[in-house]
């Protein structure tokens, strides 16, 4: 039988938490035990959502940040390690969008992108994995995409950064399964959430932010001699 809080006395920072899967995310994780450490920029709603956890029990704080600049990196590092302890859990899923004829795009956009989806989790993974191999201990998962494996019209920009990052994400669990440290992509489909991919689709339909975070605990509640890698997530109705 699993343990009511499996994740008693763990750290979990969750970037992108303010709404949507890192929201769900944060909730899930707090409900197992962990002290959560939540992310994002809006400062107002990432303050809303820290408390929307602590009102269900769960110790969660808000650092804002946004992930794309080291120096925010550091300090919500420092932050976190302060006020919860050594980060162990680490979920990488702030993510940005941008959709059209890739000819049509400009540079900025292309930096936006990669930087926020890419960049941002080669940054923050670097952070903390000194502090997880000391320990020699903890999970990074990062939220790909479906978008990794597929191409569309239109998803050039967005293609690429999950593709890169599940590349990333199989070259960090190689160099630190040695150390005890276990990382994994989840790659969902279409998820009901703010972001919204192109083309009208029946959100009822869609995979919803608590199946990812379904997926997530799972992840985190392995077995230790063993890892899943990568988990590919789709509704079980086309939308």
């Amino acid at each position: 039988m699993q343990p009511e809080k499996p994740l008693e006395g763990k750290v979990a920072l969750v970037t992108g938490a303010s709404r949507g899967i890192g929201l769900a995310v944060a909730r899930r994780l707090g409900s197992m035990g962990a002290r959560v450490s939540l992310c994002a920029r809006d400062v107002k709603r990432l303050e809303s959502a820290a408390d929307e956890c602590t009102r269900a029990g769960a110790v969660a704080i808000a650092v804002a940040a946004d992930v794309t600049h080291p120096a925010d990196i550091a300090k919500l590092v420092d932050t976190t390690e302060q006020l919860l302890g050594p980060v162990e859990i680490l979920v990488n899923n702030a993510g940005v969008g941008h959709f059209g004829p890739f000819q049509a795009a400009r540079e900025a956009d292309w930096d936006k992108v990669v930087d926020t989806n890419l960049k941002a989790v080669f940054l923050l993974s670097r952070a903390v994995a000194p502090g997880m191999i000391r320990m020699k201990s903890g999970h990074i998962v990062n939220v790909a995409s479906l978008a990794g494996k597929n191409v569309f019209s239109g998803g050039a920009i967005y293609c690429a950064s999950k593709w890169g990052l599940l590349g990333l994400t199989g070259c960090m669990a190689e160099d630190l399964r040695a150390h005890g440290v276990r990382v994994s992509a989840i790659c969902p489909g279409s998820v009901a959430t703010e972001f919204n991919l192109p083309g009208g689709r029946d959100r009822n339909k869609m995979l919803q932010p608590d199946d990812v975070a379904h997926a997530v605990a799972m992840l985190l509640t392995q077995a230790p001699q063993s890892f899943i890698s990568e988990i590919s997530m789709r509704p079980t109705q086309k939308p």
